[in-house]
């Protein structure tokens, strides 16, 4: 029997891309380097401030705008933005990892009250029971275990306590096994603060080269971190 044949749906223009997200490591001078890491551990000190104000939050209104207004009077508009944004874009992953991890704890306890609930070395329908009453006992420990778990999980997703590491869990982790990392203490140190500092900005549509605060040439210059300021009030000509 002769296959059917695909119909060629009609032809249509892929919409532009509307952003993109650089990271790189800038070649910069000694000066510029001061200036960078200066900007970054105060960004970085208003970032953690922020966090640690939407956190407290919790499953309240994020109250962004007043958030964003506090930081202005300690940074730019722009800056003040970025980071409030990106504070509510932490927590808001962090409660999905919540929610996700509850419905693993779901599956996983759903499964062995399902094994345990049959006899052991037998089978109730489609369903086996543990091999011997040893590993019995051991799947009843553990689902003990996981329910306790769930319901410590499923209290921080009613309060809306979520767990944040700014700088990375991962790295956080790696202080208690400098040796096995390859790490001195003073070097782990160095790559905590620089994990924790705070240098983004948002782009936007209507300018030119990205935004007013980081700029990326399109021909290949390289990206400039400086904030340019208008001025609120022009003076009388």
């Amino acid at each position: 029997m002769p296959g059917r044949v695909r119909a060629i749906a009609a032809p249509f223009v892929v919409a532009p891309p509307r952003g993109a997200r650089i990271r790189t490591r800038p070649r910069v001078s000694a000066a510029d380097q001061a200036v960078l890491r200066q900007v970054g551990e105060y960004l970085g000190h208003l970032a953690g401030r922020d966090l640690a104000v939407r956190c407290g939050l919790s499953l309240g209104d994020s109250l962004r705008f007043r958030r964003k207004r506090a930081l202005i009077g300690e940074t730019s508009s722009r800056w003040a933005g970025t980071i409030t944004r990106t504070s509510q874009d932490q927590w808001q992953r962090a409660h999905r990892n919540l929610l996700d991890q509850r419905a693993g704890l779901r599956r996983a306890t759903r499964r062995i009250r399902i094994r345990l609930a049959a006899p052991v070395g037998g089978r109730v329908g489609g369903v086996h029971g543990y091999v011997s009453r040893a590993e019995h006992w051991q799947k009843q420990r553990r689902l003990d275990l996981l329910a306790a778990r769930l319901a410590r999980v499923d209290t921080r997703i009613a309060q809306g306590r979520v767990s944040i590491v700014r700088g990375g869990r991962r790295l956080l982790h790696t202080r208690q096994h400098l040796k096995k990392a390859g790490l001195t203490e003073p070097q782990w140190r160095q790559r905590w603060q620089a994990a924790r500092w705070f240098l983004t900005a948002d782009g936007e549509a209507d300018k030119p080269l990205g935004n007013e605060t980081i700029r990326v040439h399109p021909g290949g210059a390289g990206s400039t971190g400086r904030s340019r300021c208008k001025p609120r009030h022009r003076a009388p000509p």
